[in-house]
């Protein structure tokens, strides 16, 4: 079974992305590999995610390209618009998916199966805190570990 975090009542998706996955990558202990993050969501919000994760920060740096560049296999953070993407067999790295969208991924016993990780990211704003429910539900009903982080707390 898949460890399933849902980081919910997030003010700003894209910018709490930028520092889970910097958390997530920095996370790793000296002298083991470096986690490799696959990030999902829609595409309008990945191509503000790809330009905020060049600037967020003055002093770190996040190494990333979309699931199409052909660096993606050798990159740790790869950003894609697709659960299903024939690119993902591609890629050799499947430690931690982070999904920003909102629908429920397709074949989720693929996806729970690739990835041992999966954190679901979910806002403030009400559509996507019900779309959000909706895929908690879900994931509860097939027997998943499930962690839920109130970011209305913090």
């Amino acid at each position: 079974m898949a460890r399933i975090d849902f980081h919910s009542n997030v003010a700003n998706k894209l910018e709490y992305a930028c520092r889970l996955t910097r958390k997530i990558w920095n996370a790793t202990p000296v002298g083991q590999p470096v986690r490799h993050i696959v990030m999902i969501g829609e595409k309008a919000d990945l191509k503000k995610l790809d330009e905020l994760l060049w600037t967020f920060s003055a002093t770190d740096f996040l190494p990333h390209c979309f699931i199409e560049d052909e660096a993606a296999a050798e990159t740790p953070i790869v950003l894609s618009d697709d659960f299903a993407s024939p690119a993902l067999t591609n890629l050799p790295h499947s430690d931690v998916m982070i999904h920003l969208g909102m629908r429920m991924p397709q074949d989720v016993a693929a996806l729970v199966a690739r990835f041992p990780r999966i954190v679901e990211v979910v806002t403030v704003d009400e559509a996507e805190r019900l779309a959000g429910r909706e895929r908690y539900k879900a994931y509860r009903d097939l027997g998943h570990e499930l962690h839920n982080f109130d970011q209305s707390k913090s």
